[in-house]
């Protein structure tokens, strides 16, 4: 008997990531957590995923939907469930473990 693999379980083919990034104007650390964003999406989930950024300074009803205490924070709407991931998404390790794309260590 051969020893059992365990696979890591990637993105789906057909996954659609729906991301809300939270800010408040277009300060360093916004545009930060957005480059950071991308680059992590482009590498993770090319083609897969739509990235929607809101400005709190500019829609401040909008915080309370999705319950933002602190910006940048991103928000991963789909696949479900909801996930939360506050600060700039420099730790691209970090990101992915709280967008599960890569299981906890």
């Amino acid at each position: 008997m051969s020893p059992k693999k365990t696979i890591q379980k990637g993105p789906e083919a057909n996954e659609r990531w729906d991301l809300r990034l939270y800010v408040a104007g277009q300060t360093a650390r916004a545009l930060a957590a957005f480059a950071n964003l991308q680059k992590i999406c482009e590498e993770h989930l090319p083609g897969q995923y739509h990235i929607e950024v809101i400005d709190l300074l500019k829609h401040p009803q909008l915080a309370k939907g999705d319950q933002i205490l602190a910006v940048p924070t991103l928000v991963r709407k789909l696949p479900e469930p909801v996930r939360k991931i506050i600060g700039n998404l420099s730790d691209t390790e970090k990101v992915l473990v709280g967008l599960d794309l890569r299981p906890r260590s």
